[in-house]
């Protein structure tokens, strides 16, 4: 309970200064004669989503650009709604792949071009938005918009196919390996796996209950420290405040780093390269072969996709050069080719 009160006091501290710091901006949002001056990064900037400053939107017509990091901030949901003729939902693993992504297939299919709308919400929670019809509701706004493609792990992939969510055959385009993400200069020593079940080092770990992440996580502690390493960090560290889970995704594992609540955290290698190539104050510790686990990526068309043509499309751009060249800057890693899964049923 200690711990819980302790995180809840941060989060309020933060909070409050975050307003504060916040307030010269709000003003500067309300007065026309500020509008266009060019100023440095503010704090909400450079440590609150979305970190893409406009990028990883692929409208055209963006009207009115209101964004406030921390306060009225929609980082998992891209494009415009207004009759989308390509609609993707992707699991969060690569959010930050997918401007250029888009921006080539666009290049390859210009009557795209402005007409894709992606989510890069965690592969449980896209789900479970399907399941609603595509009715998702966010703050005050409640939209509703279906998918033609949906992408995952393969094995989440697999799953959703045999229960007939999703059209076959699944197709693996990259790899991805686990790391242990840390703040830049690394104040816990952080030096592998069994480092995170010692007491007082503060964890961020994905949540098993939307995050297919942790499943590998899990796999890869006891690799490395048995089901004790595995049970102290999802367990007993959850119990007494020293472990933090996921309300969304492995995005806010480096928010939380950057903020200063936990030390270390397990996510995908790609993210950690994403994070020191934007220049903020993360770093990273390899974890060897023999305790890590290979996530493979596929997607696969969902059924009943208003466009289906698009969705084929996008689905084998995924394996073209040009993708696999943006994914490998991430260090991404082209999955085995030739691999069969499920066909349509018909």
């Amino acid at each position: 309970m200690r711990g819980r009160n302790r995180v809840r006091a941060h989060l309020g501290l933060f909070a409050a200064l975050g307003l504060l710091a916040l307030a010269p901006t709000l003003a500067q949002a309300a007065d026309p004669a500020c509008a266009g001056r060019a100023e440095p990064p503010r704090y909400q900037e450079r440590v609150f989503p979305p970190w893409s400053h406009g990028r990883n939107n692929p409208a055209i017509d963006k009207g009115l650009v209101f964004t406030v990091p921390e306060v009225d901030d929609l980082p998992d949901f891209h494009g415009s709604l207004d009759h989308p003729r390509l609609v993707i939902f992707v699991g969060g693993n690569y959010y930050f792949a997918m401007a250029p992504l888009v921006a080539a297939f666009e290049k390859a299919h210009p009557a795209l071009r402005g007409r894709i709308y992606y989510e890069t919400l965690p592969p449980g929670i896209l789900i479970r938005q399907m399941q609603h019809g595509g009715t998702i509701t966010i703050g005050n706004m409640t939209w509703t918009v279906k998918p033609d493609v949906y992408a995952a792990g393969l094995k989440k992939v697999d799953d959703y196919i045999r229960r007939g969510w999703l059209q076959g055959p699944a197709v693996p385009y990259v790899t991805n390996d686990l790391t242990i993400m840390v703040p830049r200069d690394n104040p816990a020593r952080i030096t592998g796996l069994k480092d995170l079940g010692k007491p007082g080092v503060r964890l961020v770990m994905p949540n098993p209950a939307w995050e297919g992440v942790a499943r590998q996580i899990r796999i890869a502690l006891t690799k490395a420290g048995g089901a004790s390493l595995e049970h102290a960090v999802y367990v007993g560290k959850v119990a007494d405040g020293q472990t933090l889970l996921t309300h969304i995704h492995h995005r806010q594992t480096p928010l939380y780093l950057m903020q200063g609540l936990a030390d270390a955290g397990l996510t995908w290698k790609s993210e950690a390269i994403f994070q020191e190539q934007a220049g903020h104050p993360i770093g990273h510790v390899d974890i060897p072969a023999s305790e890590n686990v290979r996530a493979v990526y596929a997607a696969a068309v969902v059924r009943g996709a208003a466009h289906p043509s698009a969705a084929r499309a996008w689905i084998g751009f995924l394996r073209s050069p040009t993708a696999l060249r943006i994914f490998e800057r991430y260090g991404f890693k082209p999955a085995a080719n030739g691999r069969k899964t499920h066909r349509p049923a018909p």
